[in-house]
């Protein structure tokens, strides 16, 4: 037996052992130059007095080869796969004085689109005028929070009996036969939209018209001139001639509710286009900006008994 050089000689029993597959000749032979010339190996201080036998080769090679396959394994996992791509699963696409309007808040405006009566003539909105309409509702909300006015909150009866005109009442819901439940989840599936997303949706619309109603409405005045006007000048030539035509004593109510819709409108409209001038709005997707023109707006209710 061959005791260690006391200069950490490589035992020859380690030269002229069995070699592992996973030793590379170039180590192998430095090894074995190393061993002749009595350089310092590549041994451990704790293996400086041992003598390794021909079966103990065999276990070294083993357990270093364990290692390398250990490390390998670790530096597998480490690395990206070339499959591997990464995915967005969504981004901002505008700023309004801090709050951000993601790419998935526009789809949902779309989606959500299919419930306003007041579009169901012009089809589905683009995402320029849905993202419009969401920096509006951004706005309005900002300043409803500013101005703390106890805008009523709808009650769930408020918003149940809302979406029941809806499913009964509105022409989209008509023709998939909203009324009955079949028909109404058939709908919601075909749209990708929820219950209770579409019961959000009603709470949110009727919060922010009952806060027009109390930012605009006090104070406004309809004069009875004003509603003789409108029945003579605007109301009356819609009828042929021959057709029975309403006294103005029985349609004095719902053009005065008319007029004041529509002094409200004004006041609204420069109001919200104030809010956006003063306002931060950023919008960081170039292909959603539109031409400045007039803001957009919650629209008015159009479907019969419609409205707050």
């Amino acid at each position: 037996m061959q005791a260690t050089h006391p200069s950490r000689r490589i035992p020859a029993t380690l030269a002229r052992g069995p070699r592992c597959a996973s030793i590379n000749p170039a180590i192998e032979q430095k090894l074995r130059a190393q061993q002749e010339t009595g350089a310092p190996g590549l041994v451990s201080e704790t293996w400086e007095s041992t003598t390794l036998t021909n079966h103990t080769a065999p276990s070294l090679c083993f357990f270093a080869a364990s290692i390398a396959l250990a490390f390998c394994t670790i530096i597998a996992h480490s690395q990206p796969t070339a499959t591997t791509a990464p995915q967005t699963l969504d981004r901002v696409i505008a700023v309004v004085n801090n709050h951000a309007i993601l790419a998935s808040d526009i789809d949902e405006e779309i989606r959500l689109s299919i419930l306003d009566p007041s579009g169901q003539n012009s089809g589905a909105p683009t995402p320029q005028h849905a993202l419009e309409q969401l920096i509006s509702r951004a706005l309005i909300q900002q300043q409803m929070r500013q101005e703390d006015l106890q805008a009523a909150e709808p009650t769930q009866s408020d918003i149940d009996a809302r979406l029941k005109e809806l499913r009964a009442e509105l022409p989209a819901c008509v023709h998939a036969n909203c009324a009955s439940e079949a028909g109404w989840k058939a709908f919601l599936a075909a749209h990708s939209l929820t219950q209770q997303r579409v019961e959000a949706s009603l709470r949110n619309r009727l919060q922010i018209l009952s806060f027009i109603e109390l930012r605009f409405r006090q104070g406004i005045n309809v004069s009875a001139q004003e509603i003789g006007t409108y029945y003579h000048d605007t109301l009356l030539p819609l009828y042929t001639k021959g057709e029975a035509k309403p006294t103005l004593d029985k349609v004095s109510p719902r053009i005065q509710e008319i007029l004041l819709q529509q002094k409200v409108n004004v006041l609204f409209d420069d109001w919200l286009r104030n809010l956006r001038t003063q306002g931060e709005i950023e919008v960081l997707d170039p292909s959603l900006e539109e031409p400045a023109s007039s803001p957009a707006q919650p629209q008015p209710d159009k479907t019969p008994g419609g409205g707050k």
